[in-house]
């Protein structure tokens, strides 16, 4: 086939493609709050959520972070997003189960963060709320999982919510709009290199 034939054929099928993907586009009409979970074993959930964050921040949106298992306060995004007015950040762990060691502690520092959740998700000023590792304290029974997912389900309408974490419920998968599930493929940490900063931290 000639450079003029292949030419002519990719851009029938370009042609073809375009109408298609305009016609989903077009018939996409609807506008609501979603709710996003960010799964699976593979690194970049957490990442992932607070893109959208920055996405948000760019469309002048208002952000709420609630972090629920993480305890420390000297990653890099929460570095640049506290210089960010737009954003309110609550870290609201100590840490995996594994690092307390105290079941009960955890159903505690579990609850008391998810009582300042509820408030970010109560109030139509915040665009946009990420549950950073939410799915953990859901599992483990730390909260009640039926709650949380009522009190996500009676946020403001046009309020976006994204959950991250490991081994998300089906129940929390069949609630939400978009449900992401990051593949673990390769990681560099069983090679022994250890959290890096701007990549891990």
């Amino acid at each position: 086939m000639t450079d003029t034939g292949k030419s002519a054929r990719h851009a029938d099928r370009m042609a073809r493609k375009k109408a298609v993907i305009d016609q989903a586009i077009a018939s996409a009409d609807q506008e609501k709050g979603l709710l996003l979970v960010l799964t699976g074993n593979g690194k970049g959930k957490s990442s992932s959520a607070f893109g959208m964050a920055a996405r948000a921040i760019g469309h002048g949106m208002k952000v709420g972070v609630a972090q629920f298992i993480k305890g420390r306060t000297d990653t890099g995004e929460e570095a640049f997003f506290r210089r960010c007015p737009e954003i309110e950040w609550h870290v609201l762990g100590e840490g995996f189960t594994w690092d307390t060691q105290d079941r009960e502690r955890d159903i505690q520092t579990a609850r008391a963060g998810w009582e300042i959740a509820r408030k970010m998700l109560a109030n139509s000023a915040f665009n946009l709320v990420v549950l950073d590792e939410l799915t953990y304290t859901m599992n483990y029974g730390y909260l009640d999982a039926d709650q949380v997912l009522a009190d996500i389900a009676a946020r403001p309408s046009m309020q976006h919510v994204v959950v991250t974490g490991r081994a998300a419920s089906q129940a929390l998968i069949a609630a939400a709009d978009t449900v992401t599930e990051l593949m673990d493929v390769k990681h560099a940490w069983r090679a022994g290199i250890k959290a890096q900063p701007g990549i891990d931290l």
